[in-house]
């Protein structure tokens, strides 16, 4: 049974509106102490903080929140955070990076929460390529290209906000190779895990996203 084109169940215009300017209040907020503020320490900490509510709040717009939904997001998670410690660990994935103290508390040099960010990343591209009218194989092509172009948007301020660094401050081109590689897999996963695919949050999150981090890399100098 297709579930990517099936519609979304229909939400409350004034809960969606509240969810909306939630996640706009959160990202304008951090980008304006990001950017401006002398103590750029005090937005930091509410990383973690912004992450879990974007993704709570996601959930809440998700329709039929299933078994078979949660066994994709444990399954996500569980491959990121798998990519994430042989990367840190031994640099056969992605390259040479260590992780900063911003997001959190980590597992073998990996914070759980860049499971979560994995996570994030291919339900917000996997949601937007189901809108394609075209094949499965369209949309993992293209939810792929929309995680990598996340990724690429990451890059410029992640070691000026102790996200993560790589050796010698220069991202290797095999990042965003085995970036792309990994996001065909976890599209797969998506197009191919039966649940609805559709939620009306999801747009917003990621163009709120992708400018908040594009944003900040205008003005890392």
């Amino acid at each position: 049974m297709e579930f990517s084109n099936s519609p979304a169940t229909a939400v409350s215009t004034g809960r969606l509106r509240l969810a909306q300017g939630l996640v706009l209040l959160f990202h304008l907020t951090g980008f304006v102490g990001l950017a401006f503020s002398q103590n750029k320490a005090f937005y930091l900490n509410y990383t973690p903080l912004t992450l879990l509510l974007t993704a709570g709040l996601l959930a809440a717009f998700q329709p039929m929140r299933g078994l078979v939904f949660w066994l994709f997001v444990a399954q996500t998670f569980l491959l990121g955070m798998v990519a994430e410690v042989v990367g840190t660990n031994t640099g056969l994935l992605f390259g040479h990076y260590i992780y900063g103290a911003t997001l959190g508390p980590q597992y073998m040099s990996a914070p759980w929460l860049i499971g979560l960010n994995w996570v994030l990343v291919t339900y917000l591209a996997g949601t937007l390529a189901a809108y394609l009218p075209a094949s499965g194989v369209v949309r993992v092509l293209v939810g792929a290209v929309l995680m990598v172009g996340f990724d690429l948007c990451m890059e410029p301020v992640a070691g000026r906000y102790d996200f993560w660094h790589w050796t010698g401050d220069l991202v290797p081109l095999r990042n965003f190779r085995d970036w792309f590689l990994l996001a065909l897999v976890l599209q797969v996963l998506f197009v191919r895990t039966p649940f609805p695919k559709r939620n009306p949050l999801a747009p917003l999150v990621y163009l709120v996203q992708l400018l908040f981090f594009f944003g900040l890399g205008l003005l890392v100098p």
